[in-house]
């Protein structure tokens, strides 16, 4: 018994040091292998310094202020001196000017529950359009709202106010450029937006229908609602004049695999669209909604997304790059725009 337990013992110690070289060896690899992971991350470089091309239209989303009611005003306490003043309205169109952005989206939503749009201020629009004239800016009013709430595009009933809304909108106001709509979110084949989009076309001839698309699905952000396959898109193109596609809030925890989205996004969208006539605009963030897990704005920039679009194969294809939002910009942010802008 004693010459047994001796030998099972030695047979364990063998076993055990065997076992010990086993995961020596096994963290060893791993260790190697996590090293060149992290060292090819660090070397990866998918996206391009190099400038875009010479953009015939960039274009930046506006807030609420600039065209709305003054109810806006009273609910949110902000100071009406801000927004109405030709100086202030100056000063807006010369930066926007100086920094290449030739059409801008006020914010005009969201919709009423009947369907008539957000109530706005008829002397302050042809006082802004004053000023844009000066400058050759377009003015898109950006319409809309959150779906199934303020927007119901599948209810007849608030279509048909809408559409009349926006009739009665670019009547009174015929130096406006055109109209956006922007419903959020907008799940993909959604029968009820391609119904309103044509509907909207009889009353928005001469004028650019616009539309606040949505980027094609990714492994990092599977949310249906807010991605449309190509098919769509291309759907969506062909009753619009144009798609400004909101390609953020991917959720992407790393930088480079996002500029990488982006340069994948550019060449899915340019092919999207080349069949028809719609004008393709690149949306790009640089707002700063940290905390929220569907935004990292280290992740999710201006830098990061124009490094992108630089590099895709298709980047000419594009007519412009569209900058949500001009609140959130600042001198720093501009100084990274006109890097790459020409």
């Amino acid at each position: 018994m004693a010459v047994w337990k001796e030998k099972f013992v030695t047979q364990g110690k063998k076993l055990l040091l065997r076992t010990g070289k086993s995961a020596l060896r096994i963290i060893a690899a791993l260790t190697i292998v996590a090293i060149v992971v992290v060292s090819g991350y660090w070397v990866w470089f998918p996206g391009s310094g190099a400038p875009l091309p010479e953009y015939s239209n960039n274009a930046i989303w506006l807030g609420h202020g600039w065209l709305g009611d003054d109810s806006w005003f009273e609910r949110n306490q902000r100071n009406k001196d801000d927004f109405r003043t030709v100086e202030k309205i100056s000063a807006l169109f010369k930066k926007l000017s100086d920094n290449k952005i030739s059409t801008v989206y006020p914010h005009l939503c969201p919709a009423q529950l009947s369907g008539r749009i957000a109530r706005y201020d008829s002397p302050q629009i042809e006082r802004f359009l004053d000023v844009a004239a000066q400058y050759n800016v377009k003015v898109i009013p950006w319409l809309g709202g959150v779906l199934d709430e303020s927007a119901r595009p599948s209810n007849e009933k608030w279509r048909k106010n809408f559409v009349a809304s926006v009739d009665e909108l670019l009547k009174k106001h015929p130096r406006l450029a055109g109209i956006q709509i922007n419903i959020e979110p907008m799940p993909n084949y959604e029968a009820g937006f391609i119904t309103l989009l044509e509907e909207l076309r009889p009353v928005t001839i001469g004028k650019v229908l616009s539309v606040a698309a949505y980027p094609p699905p990714t492994r990092w952000h599977q949310f249906p609602d807010v991605h449309w396959d190509v098919e769509f898109i291309s759907r969506v193109a062909s009753r619009c004049d144009q798609m400004a596609v909101m390609m953020y809030d991917t959720a992407i925890p790393l930088e480079k695999f996002y500029t990488k989205l982006m340069v994948d996004w550019t060449n899915q969208l340019a092919d999207a669209v080349r069949s028809g006539k719609c004008e393709l605009l690149l949306g790009i963030p640089a707002y700063e909604d940290a905390g929220v897990g569907y935004h990292h704005p280290r992740v999710e920039n201006i830098t990061s997304a124009l490094q992108g679009i630089s590099a895709a194969d298709h980047r000419k294809e594009a007519k412009g790059i569209a900058i949500y939002c001009e609140w959130e910009m600042d001198d720093a942010k501009w100084q990274n725009w006109r890097k790459f802008i020409r």
